[in-house]
């Protein structure tokens, strides 16, 4: 049985930075959950950062950038957190290795796990295209990406998967 690396948030674990979950009550997703597919991770904490936290965005560019030392994570204050989501992805991706996962559900817009938007780094709201730091790392070593929103998406990969 395929596993699945999800964000812990998701499963309405209270691990994002405002101490929320979350939960997803797809019907997919329950499904996975009940299937014991579902491996829970939350790179932020997993990296060192406390709950709550002050929100964290991305500064200069994406995940891939913040990996590549072309980009950096800010708090409101100016605060470098970077370092904690880089160790939160690399824990996450030693979390899907130790499992055999090559899937991925993942909050999407987190400075962590956003797979098609991230915030701009402003702290105004707006989300530009791109990926987190963890997305990056994971989709780097193989592992196959998918928000909350596209569930459906990741059902087809997972029979993929299976197929093979």
């Amino acid at each position: 049985m395929e596993r699945i690396l999800v964000s812990a948030c998701l499963l309405g674990q209270p691990v994002r930075f405002d101490g929320t979950g979350r939960r997803s009550d797809d019907v997919l997703f329950e499904r996975w959950r009940r299937e014991g597919r579902l491996v829970p991770f939350c790179p932020e904490v997993r990296g060192g950062l406390p709950v709550p936290r002050p929100p964290a965005e991305i500064s200069g560019g994406s995940g891939a950038d913040v990996l590549d030392g072309r980009a950096v994570i800010l708090t409101p204050d100016g605060t470098d957190v970077t370092r904690h989501f880089v160790i939160g992805a690399r824990q996450a991706l030693d979390r899907a290795r130790s499992y055999g996962i090559r899937l991925a559900i993942l909050k999407e817009g987190s400075p962590s796990c956003g797979s098609a938007q991230i915030h701009d780094g402003s702290f105004a709201g707006r989300r530009i295209p791109g990926e987190g730091v963890t997305t990056a790392l994971l989709e780097r070593h193989g592992i196959a990406v998918f928000a909350e929103d596209a569930l459906e998406d990741a059902a087809a990969r997972l029979a993929e998967l299976e197929r093979r």
